[in-house]
């Protein structure tokens, strides 16, 4: 097993599922950066016990300079019919399998060898590793990370790279993502005597249908049609919860919604007409979470430096959104670009060929000596 393939084993093997603590595996990616001569820092919040981010640096604070970002935690195995263990890194005809070995354990492993390629003590230019937790469950780390780093003032590069797993395309926008609670009230009564009552759930019936004209109209309102596959607001009423017995006539039901605002949307307009229509069902409306779109402008360094290592050099937007959409109001701009693809994400069998983490171990030295080094 070769020294990228190893360091992938041991990451894949730190069972990092966004609902359980992160400790060992932080402490394990701090050392890395720490014995290749980085300054590292862990940004704990008490919101996420268990959890950090890691913001690890080189180099002086210059213009330019370059971030590089991923997340450490991976989605849940529960339920999937893997073939191999997914949390021990297993090679089958090319492919390295295991959970987290595309989204997006790849990359760091990649950027950890890479690193050792280069003199961080030589830099010209800041370099920023920016790693995250809890971003499979809504960015949740990087929401975190960037009122801690706004707070401090800190200074950072003026763009970054997020290498999720894009099959080396580069990806200069995506959607956002809002989470929506909405909550209807009645009047429990007996079953034997349901006009005594006032059913939630026939309410929440009601908003149902309601979301479905929204989720209609948004299919019409359609922009960034040569950038997005689905060039408008998707609508996804997800989990409902409501009643205590079959035989008492529900006083309450609970939706939970998700949408996904394009780029330049005002990220709660679709909650706002969520809530004018469902008042005639007596429904209240909160959002619970949004996490904001990412929209780069065309012809960035780095989307330059991305396209020599492309096929395709003309830029594309993502389906998914990334921490790019936080980090953005640190002033950096975004461009998601890494190996592996996100078709084989989340799914059993989970898996990044071994030419494309070797490559992307070439490809981020290279890129990293251009924007912090003595190469441009």
């Amino acid at each position: 097993m070769t020294g990228v393939q190893s360091s992938l084993a041991d990451l894949v093997a730190f069972d990092s599922v966004s609902n359980r603590p992160l400790e060992t595996m932080v402490r394990y990616v701090s050392e890395r950066f720490e014995r290749l001569g980085l300054k590292v820092e862990e940004f704990r919040d008490p919101r996420y016990p268990g959890k950090a981010n890691i913001v690890a640096s080189a180099g002086p604070n210059a213009p330019g300079g370059l971030a590089l970002s991923g997340h450490l935690d991976v989605v849940p195995t529960e339920g999937q019919a893997w073939t191999s263990d997914p949390f021990k890194l297993t090679e089958r005809d090319g492919l390295l399998h295991g959970r987290g070995s595309a989204d997006m354990k790849g990359f760091l492993a990649a950027t950890l060898h890479a690193l050792e390629k280069v003199d961080v003590k030589k830099l010209k230019r800041q370099l920023t590793l920016i790693w995250t937790h809890d971003e499979e469950v809504g960015c949740l780390g990087s929401a975190a990370l960037v009122d801690a780093l706004k707070s401090d003032g800190r200074a950072l590069p003026s763009e970054c790279w997020i290498g999720e797993p894009t099959d080396f395309q580069i990806f200069r926008m995506h959607p956002g993502h809002v989470e929506v609670r909405i909550d209807t009230q009645g009047v429990a009564a007996h079953s034997s005597k349901p006009d005594l009552g006032d059913s939630a759930l026939t309410r929440m019936t009601g908003v149902l249908q309601a979301l479905e004209q929204i989720r209609n109209e948004l299919m019409r309102e359609t922009r960034l049609t040569d950038f997005l596959e689905r060039p408008y607001v998707t609508i996804n009423p997800a989990i409902i919860q409501g009643g205590t017995a079959v035989n008492i006539v529900p006083d309450h039901v609970s939706l939970l919604v998700g949408y996904r605002p394009l780029p330049g949307d005002a990220p709660e307009a679709v909650a706002d007409r969520i809530r004018e229509r469902v008042q005639p069902f007596g429904a209240s409306v909160q959002v619970l979470r949004v996490t904001p779109a990412m929209h780069t402008p065309s012809g960035s360094a780095l989307e330059r430096l991305c396209a020599r290592h492309t096929h395709d050099p003309t830029p594309k937007a993502a389906a998914f959104a990334t921490d790019g959409g936080n980090l953005e109001a640190l002033g950096m701009t975004s461009i998601v670009f890494g190996p592996g693809s996100i078709d084989v994400a989340h799914r059993p069998d989970e898996c990044m060929a071994q030419d494309a983490l070797h490559r992307a171990v070439d490809v981020i030295t290279e890129i990293v000596n251009d924007r912090c080094g003595d190469t441009r």
